[in-house]
This record gives C-alpha cells, sequence and structure tokens, in this order.
C-alpha cells in the first residue's frame, strides 16, 4: 500500500498518533552525567527502547520509527561505533524472538552496504521472520540520511521511467524508503537538541514536533504518554484555514 502525501491530500488526524519518529538522543550525556562510559548510555537505551515499543503497542500506535545511527554517526570515535555496531547485533540476537511472539514487524531502513554481511545477514533474516506481523511496525533507521532516502528514490524514479523529463510526488513516493508507512503524526526528539538532523527530511513535512530535555535513557512511557497529549492539544491544518478544520469536523 503506498500512503498518500500530506501534501497532495490532507490525510486523517488521529487522536492517538498512527506513528510516531524518535530521535533517541542523549544515551552518552546520561552516561557522562553518571560518571560512566559513554557506552553504558547506549546500553541503557536499548532498555528504553523496550519500554516505548511497549507502551506503543499498548496506546495502539501502529508504526514506531527510532532513528538509531544516522549517516554522519560514522564521524564518532572509532571504538564507540564499533561498539554500536556490536550492540546492534546483540539486540536482534535478544529480541526479534519477542516482537516476534508480540506480533511485531521489525523493518531496517538506511544503507546498510556499510554493515558488517553478518549483521546484514541478521537484518534480513528479522525482516523475513516478522513480516506478516502486524500488531506494530518497528523501523530502525540505521546508516540512514534523509538527503540519502530521496536521492536513492529520485535515482529509482528516473530509472522506472526511462524518457520521462517530468516527475510528480506520486512517482517519486514508492522509491522512498518508508513507503510501507503512512508520514509520522508525531515526531519526538529527546535530549534537549531542538533540531531534525537529516531524519525523515521528507516525511516529517506536516508532521508535528515534540522535544524534550529528557535524556533517551530517561524517556520512560509517561514521558511518551505527554508527547502524546502535546500532539493532541494541537490543530493540525494541512494549510488549511482553523475555520475549514472547525466546519470540517462539524459533518464528521
Amino acid at each position: 500500500m503506498i500512503f498518500k502525501s500530506s501534501t497532495t491530500a490532507v490525510p486523517e488526524a488521529p487522536k492517538v498518533p498512527r506513528h510516531i519518529a524518535i530521535i533517541m538522543d542523549g544515551n552518552g550525556r546520561w552516561a557522562t552525567k553518571r560518571l560512566l562510559p559513554r557506552v553504558a548510555g547506549h546500553v541503557k537505551g536499548v532498555d528504553a527502547v523496550r519500554k516505548i515499543v511497549e507502551a506503543c503497542v499498548e496506546r495502539g500506535v501502529e508504526y514506531l520509527t527510532l532513528f538509531a545511527f544516522s549517516s554522519e554517526n560514522w564521524r564518532r570515535p572509532a571504538d564507540e561505533v564499533s561498539y554500536l555496531m556490536g550492540l546492534f547485533v546483540t539486540a536482534l540476537e535478544r529480541e526479534v524472538a519477542k516482537m516476534h511472539a508480540n506480533n511485531i514487524r521489525l523493518k531496517v531502513v538506511g544503507d546498510l552496504s556499510r554493515f558488517s554481511p553478518k549483521l546484514q545477514d541478521m537484518i534480513a533474516n528479522a525482516e523475513r521472520r516478522t513480516a506478516n506481523n502486524s500488531r506494530l511496525t518497528v523501523t530502525v533507521c540505521a546508516n540512514y540520511g534523509g538527503r540519502w532516502d530521496i536521492m536513492q528514490a529520485t535515482g529509482k524514479m528516473v530509472a522506472a521511467n526511462p524518457g520521462v523529463t517530468e516527475y510528480t510526488e506520486e512517482m517519486l513516493a514508492p522509491h522512498l524508503a518508508m513507503a510501507y508507512a503512512p508520514e509520522p503524526d508525531l515526531f519526538i526528539r529527546t535530549g534537549g537538541e531542538e533540531r531534525i538532523s537529516n531524519f525523515l527530511l521528507w516525511q516529517l513535512a506536516y508532521s508535528e514536533l515534540y522535544f524534550t530535555d529528557a535524556f533517551w535513557p530517561d524517556f520512560s512511557p509517561e514521558s511518551l504518554d505527554t508527547a502524546i497529549a502535546s500532539y493532541q492539544s494541537r490543530e493540525r491544518r494541512f494549510g488549511r484555514t482553523g475555520e475549514q478544520v472547525a466546519n470540517k469536523a462539524k459533518t464528521n
């Protein structure tokens, strides 16, 4: 199924976000604040992922997208990057069976070519194993960048339409890395920073943005509820006036 773009059609604005996207920031600073090595924060961050996945299932969220490793994160110290790769392997080994048992689908998007063959195989196997699950789709963005996504989609679109010189959003959409999901209703960034950082640049066009000072390891189901409450307090107009939105609500 190809979901419509919020710039070509007015989507539904569900009370509970159908799709939540999160930049899980602050793991290293969480650890440093406690005089621990930065990697300890990443370990604690995996625990937070588990809790938020469970919370999303309980609240009826259909899609959860997590920015785990950006295309720019290769600039970090080599030992930290190596540890993160190992942690990714460990998390797949420990969590995929649980996700499958709970009817959760796992997707991993990004340029996976830089990962080890072992990790690539583990990702492919996890995606195959959970492909038919439908309770919640958890997407992990790894070696992902919003600009990379648009560029790779553009290349595929051009290749699929030889001789064409004019293109539309509808022609590009099927080639985006997350064409299988609706655009995020709610974007959350932890850790106190207030920027998108090359995450889902195309898909976040009309998402509601929520920033919190809480470091990711401290982000709890209660923190998620606070973010959802903020989302619910907003009027999602998608280019329309408030009066149009109110009149539409009266007719429904």
